[in-house]
This record gives C-alpha cells, structure tokens and sequence, in this order.
C-alpha cells in the first residue's frame, strides 16, 4: 500500500496564509491621500517694532526678523532663530545691527520699541559689508514679509488706518 502525502500540512497552511496576506495588502484599495494643510497666505505688511517684537516664535507664532528695514520670515529656520537657537534674541526684532558686528549679544539690540530704528551711521565699510552678506543671504533663504518702520511714522500711521 502506496501512502500519499497530504498537500494538507501544517507548513503549507501557513505558505498559503501567507500568500493570501500579500495579494490582499496588494489588492486592497489604497487610502486617499490627504494633503497638508496650506499655511495661511502671506501678505507683505508694514510693521513697528512693538508689532515685529511678538513674532519670536513663542506661543506657535511664526519667526520674523529685520534686517535693514525688511521684514524676513525665518521660521523655516527656527532651530536657529526661534526659542533656545543660537540666533533666537533676534526674534521678533531688528537684527541688523548684531548681524552686521558679529554678536548675538542682548545689547546689540534695540532697547527702546518706542523710539526711533537704528540708523547703524556709526559703524565701518567692515561691518557693512558684513550686515550686506548677511541680507543677501536672508534674500536668498527666506520670504520678506514686510518692513519696519519706527512708531509714530507716517507709514506708521497709514498702516495702523489701513487695519
């Protein structure tokens, strides 16, 4: 008497489990993908720097800074400029001038929102030419969403009345 072998074993089940998972992770239907959400759209606005100051990155807020009069957003490199980077006391404020000396030191930066920008006249061709790398750089890497202009400005004043 001649045994066949049952093509019923326990490794064949599982070869056969096994191919019916594949042609159905193959064959099932894909799920739709779903896009992310567009960011808000950007419009180039005129700021103060008490206006600039709150766009630090704190409290999910985006990241701006200035840099001789312009407004870049900078958000993109937040782990430069946002809390806890190398760069973050530039927040939020007018980074031309510790920029163009080469300190990210508190007292680079403007103390008083309320008064007048910094002209930056008393510093040298040096620390221009370095303030001018540091622009074209930002120009190159990051949107300019606005300018800054001092509080009390008649561009000041025209934006506030546009609002």
């Amino acid at each position: 008497m001649l045994h066949r072998a049952s093509p019923v074993t326990p490794v064949n089940l599982i070869l056969l489990s096994l191919f019916v998972f594949l042609v159905y992770l193959r064959l099932k239907p894909a799920k739709p993908q779903t896009l992310p959400r567009a960011p808000p759209p950007t419009v180039f606005r005129t700021f103060t720097p008490p206006e600039l100051f709150p766009y630090n990155g704190q409290n999910d807020m985006p990241v701006y800074l200035a840099v001789r009069g312009r407004v870049f957003d900078v958000t993109a490199g937040r782990n430069f400029y946002g809390p806890g980077g190398p760069y973050a006391n530039f927040a939020g404020r007018d980074a031309s001038r510790g920029l163009a000396c080469g300190s990210f030191d508190e007292d680079m930066l403007t103390k008083d929102l309320d008064g007048p920008l910094d002209t930056l006249s008393d510093l040298g061709e040096e620390q221009f030419e370095a303030l001018r790398g540091w622009e074209e750089r930002f120009s190159e890497k990051y949107l300019i969403v606005g300018k800054l202009v001092p509080v009390g400005s008649e561009e000041a004043k025209a934006a506030a009345a546009r609002k």
